[in-house]
């Protein structure tokens, strides 16, 4: 079957997760120097507890979970100022885009091919940054995983895909920049591409992808 839908993962597939910390340490010397770890940490805590929540069937919404892990990540580098917190939440909601993805959303705007998010992140969250980046024309829709109550990789989440936007599986594309994402949109049944930033290994899991991209700009091409 052909494509007709590419779903995408939000944050670190087309927000970019680092920004937040990176910027603010332009003009914050505290963080200058620890800002890297600091953004590390602040993303591996906030999908810890959105993975342990899930487990523990404990919802919080997932902009608690991303002040919880800034909290844990601000404290592990011996930082405690909630005003600085409070500067690091504001530019996290309104985290900037990859430099790509206008002109790939655009691409396949242009072949026909609907475009969506389906995400972890809370529907004000996702709003933010969606204005942020300028990119609200060129997707037919935003899914938040909220309603459900449920995080990624749950199967309740990702079959809301074809609950939504009336495409199936096997006729919809997912992109994720998350390995663990990935491996979950693939046993769901989707045509999954990874998008390896980093050159991280593949996860030892039984869901492969079918492709492995370094950026969103191969996209189009690969549809």
């Amino acid at each position: 079957m052909s494509i007709q839908l590419c779903v995408f993962d939000a944050y670190g597939t087309l927000f970019d997760v680092d920004a937040a910390a990176r910027e603010l340490a332009h003009e914050e010397p505290r963080l200058t120097e620890i800002w890297p770890r600091l953004a590390a940490d602040w993303r591996r805590k906030q999908l810890e507890y959105s993975w342990l929540r899930e487990i523990m069937g404990d919802y919080v919404d997932f902009w608690q979970l991303t002040r919880d892990g800034l909290d844990w990540a601000m404290e592990a580098q011996g930082l405690d100022d909630p005003n600085l917190a409070d500067r690091l939440m504001a530019l996290y909601r309104e985290l900037s885009a990859f430099p790509e993805v206008p002109a790939m959303l655009e691409a396949l705007q242009h072949r026909g091919i609907g475009r969506a998010i389906l995400s972890n992140g809370a529907p004000e969250m996702l709003d933010a940054a969606v204005h942020a980046a300028k990119i609200g024309h060129l997707l037919d829709d935003v899914i938040s995983i909220h309603e459900l109550r449920r995080y990624k990789p749950a199967a309740e989440v990702y079959s809301m895909i074809a609950r939504k936007m009336g495409v199936s599986p096997e006729e919809t594309a997912f992109i994720s920049s998350n390995g663990w994402d990935a491996a979950g949109a693939s046993k769901a049944g989707f045509r999954v591409l990874w998008v390896n930033r980093g050159g991280a290994p593949l996860e030892r899991l039984p869901y492969k992808p079918a492709a492995t991209l370094r950026d969103l700009r191969g996209v189009p091409d690969w549809i």
